[in-house]
């Protein structure tokens, strides 16, 4: 399988709280982030293809709320892309990105 990125993902150690379209919500650490989306590590995945609203906190001025959609998953965890991403969250993780890749 080929890497299909479009942005380079930078390591990170976030915490953040996933809220699947079709279930309850759960915690997890997010692993490693680019501006197109994010590998996030826990205990539970979504079913790939389903939509999960990813939120941060303490990482901005305020709250992120993430849309994005399941496009991969394995026993860890599982990865997502990025949906329309208003220009607050977007600045917002090209500022994390930044920090974390110097």
């Amino acid at each position: 399988m080929t890497d299909q990125r479009k942005h380079e993902r930078v390591p990170v150690h976030i915490g953040v709280i996933c809220i699947p379209s079709d279930g309850e919500e759960f915690e997890g650490s997010v692993k490693d982030l680019s501006l197109g989306g994010m590998f996030v590590e826990c205990e539970r995945q979504p079913t790939f293809g389903s939509n999960v609203t990813l939120v941060l906190r303490g990482v901005a001025a305020r709250e992120l709320r993430l849309p994005a959609i399941v496009r991969w998953s394995e026993s860890r965890g599982f990865g997502v892309q990025f949906q329309l991403l208003g220009a607050y969250a977007t600045h917002a993780i090209l500022d994390l990105v930044k920090k974390s890749s110097t």
